[in-house]
């Protein structure tokens, strides 16, 4: 592909993840848990097609990995045990929600508290 092909289909991506992490509302419910819960405390990283909100201190440094891929969202875990409810997909590593899941937004509410309560822990850099 050209240059120009790889940028339009980026551009593409994060138009799309974009769109998704809007019509799910998982984006207001970010920014919810940051503004009640974390007091404004929790930081975002903004990729092409993923989020990464983290908080806590050095010590105690906590984030939840959020990516779009096509019309799913996926959260990243560390690696675990395939789950065996069928909401969402569990492969070991990812929870993915199709967009007849998380276009139900209490069920999403749901998750993302239980994802908040939670979270991956991040190793630390000593």
């Amino acid at each position: 592909m050209s240059q120009q092909e790889d940028e339009a289909t980026r551009l593409a991506k994060r138009e799309n993840a974009k769109r998704v992490f809007r019509e799910s509302g998982v984006a207001e419910m970010l920014q919810g848990i940051n503004k009640n819960l974390l007091k404004g405390r929790g930081r975002f990283e903004e990729y092409d097609t993923m989020v990464l909100f983290k908080w806590g201190t050095s010590s105690t440094l906590r984030h939840m990995w959020i990516e779009v891929v096509d019309d799913t969202l996926r959260f990243r875990f560390n690696e675990h045990r395939k789950c065996s409810r069928p909401a969402p997909i569990c492969d070991g590593e990812y929870h993915t929600f199709t967009d007849a899941m998380w276009k139900d937004r209490a069920f999403m509410q749901a998750e993302l508290k239980k994802y908040y309560d939670r979270p991956v822990a991040e190793s630390s850099s000593d």
